[in-house]
């Protein structure tokens, strides 16, 4: 494998992770954390590829201070950040590509628990852009014999399936705290998948891109592990703690109470049926218990498996 410059923006969990593939792949590997020493211009020197990890708080000012900096034309821009942004709802992607129109925009996005791929635990994710050479480009710097990476040509899906299953996330934690058993818990995540779809083909993303991996695959493992940051939000809320102390006691961010926020305002100006992230949003809020917000989805009324 050809060796390869790779700068990665977040020192957090995903982004160690994901250095640390590339670093097992054989690439030359800088690390930039917004709170270390070294400069970003220092860092970005020579990358050929650069990976976005940070939270979704700091995508736009990270974003910013690069394009005052010289890049090369040929440097691929690669997001791994999950979220929205709570002014513009605008994706991470979109937000790169609205500061770096002339460089292709990479999502990489997954059922990629970081702490499962520090223990060097087999993994899949998706790379998916507009420009197929630039995602074959980051398939074959991150592809290993533990690490599988497919492309995909729809990066809005792929960014809209990891981002909006954060907020079905917490609720699947609620559901586990609150014991509800394992036919909840189907009827949930089911339930879940499909408002996903509904939003996602709003915005326009593909439907099939939701039953990849950056869609159901990421929708399974963040809504059955106690390792996800939402999982743990949802299951401590339905323990009786408040969010404030949740959030105090999280290691890193959990983007679906961002994510959830930023929905309630697209499904009031859209015009789109999200039960599930209404709820979520309610309870986050302190408006309703998670046992309350059940309650009220049980008691909607009937209608048809699918409108078609």
């Amino acid at each position: 494998m050809r060796e390869i410059t790779i700068t990665i923006l977040g020192a957090g969990a995903w982004g160690t992770a994901l250095a640390q593939l590339a670093r097992a792949n054989g690439h030359n590997v800088c690390l930039w954390s917004r709170h270390g020493e070294l400069s970003l211009k220092d860092a970005l020197e020579g990358a050929q590829i650069v990976l976005s990890a940070i939270s979704m708080q700091g995508v736009t000012q990270v974003a910013t201070a690069i394009a005052s900096i010289p890049i090369s034309a040929d440097t691929i821009f690669v997001t791994a950040t999950k979220g929205l942004d709570a002014a513009t709802t605008l994706t991470p992607a979109q937000i790169w590509q609205a500061t770096f129109p002339q460089h292709p925009i990479v999502v990489l996005c997954g059922p990629n628990l970081s702490k499962e791929i520090h223990q060097n635990l087999p993994a899949a994710t998706v790379v998916a852009s507009i420009d197929a050479e630039a995602a074959e480009a980051v398939q074959a710097a991150f592809t290993s014999q533990r690490f599988r990476v497919y492309t995909n040509s729809d990066p809005l899906g792929v960014e809209l399936g990891g981002t909006i299953k954060n907020v079905i996330a917490i609720a699947s934690g609620a559901c586990d705290g609150l014991q509800l058993g394992t036919n909840a818990k189907a009827a949930l995540v089911t339930r879940g998948l499909t408002e996903i779809i509904r939003i996602g083909n709003s915005w326009g993303a593909k439907t099939e891109t939701f039953y990849g991996l950056s869609g159901l695959g990421d929708l399974l493992a963040t809504c059955n592990s106690p390792l996800s940051r939402n999982y743990q939000v949802g299951y401590q809320l339905a323990q009786g703690k408040t969010l404030a102390e949740t959030l105090a006691h999280l290691e890193g961010t959990a983007e679906g109470v961002n994510t959830a926020e930023v929905l309630m305002q697209r499904a009031e100006t859209q015009k789109i049926s999200m039960p599930i992230t209404t709820q979520v949003y309610r309870a986050l809020q302190g408006e309703i218990t998670p046992r309350q917000a059940l309650e009220e989805l049980m008691l909607r009324d009937t209608k048809p498996e699918y409108n078609n």
